[in-house]
């Protein structure tokens, strides 16, 4: 394992690299987009709120190869030219915003429902009310599922291998490929996703036990 490492360390770092971007695009977009989402969901107003949950609906039962594949075979062809990296991560973004769109609803619907009218009754509008009083609860109370997405978010972003995101699942393919040693190859790339994704748990760990 060790001299598969380091006579393809450059191609798992490289992987590596294109990993960490996508999941951090990812991860950014989709809790802005998922937020904004979740915010229809509560609205007032009934057709926001039927929107808000359609996007849910459709993109949270939709595999996300459909997704990715629709963006890096069918938006090209029709739309704009993108390349493999970019179709991965805008649909490794739309897929995640629709689960944590629900996670963030459900944050907001466990904060009650006087805050919003006290907020309201001071003379805050009512996105003022979400933006400074309701949400910031919310989050606190939704830190461990969203914690949870976050993970999942980097797990999934081997999607990428499918449409040359040049990530780590995709580097790994084709050492295994030339190699033939596919065993201790997935192992690394296994060891690679973990030094993401553990640090990413135990510091929504910490945060939930430090805002308690």
């Amino acid at each position: 394992m060790i001299n598969l490492l380091t006579n393809n360390w450059d191609a798992f770092i490289t992987g590596f690299g294109w990993t960490i971007l996508s999941s951090i695009l990812a991860l950014f977009f989709s809790l802005i987009i998922g937020s904004l989402v979740a915010i229809l969901e509560v609205l007032p107003n009934k057709f926001l709120r039927i929107i808000g949950k359609i996007y849910v609906e459709i993109f949270r039962n939709i595999p996300l190869l459909v997704i990715t594949m629709f963006f890096y075979l069918v938006v090209p062809l029709y739309v704009v030219k993108i390349n493999g990296f970019t179709a991965g991560t805008i649909g490794l973004t739309i897929y995640t915003s629709a689960f944590i769109a629900e996670t963030v609803r459900a944050g907001i619907n466990s904060v009650d429902v006087g805050q919003m009218e006290a907020a309201r009754s001071q003379g805050m509008t009512f996105w003022q009310s979400m933006r400074y009083i309701v949400l910031p609860q919310a989050f606190k109370l939704v830190i461990p599922p969203l914690g949870n997405q976050f993970v999942n978010l980097v797990k999934n972003s081997s999607i990428l291998a499918f449409v040359a995101g040049f990530d780590l699942m995709y580097q790994g393919n084709a050492i295994a490929s030339q190699t033939f040693d596919t065993i201790n190859t997935y192992l690394i790339v296994g060891l690679f996703y973990l030094i993401i994704t553990m640090p990413i748990s135990y510091y929504m760990q910490y945060l939930e036990r430090k805002l308690a």
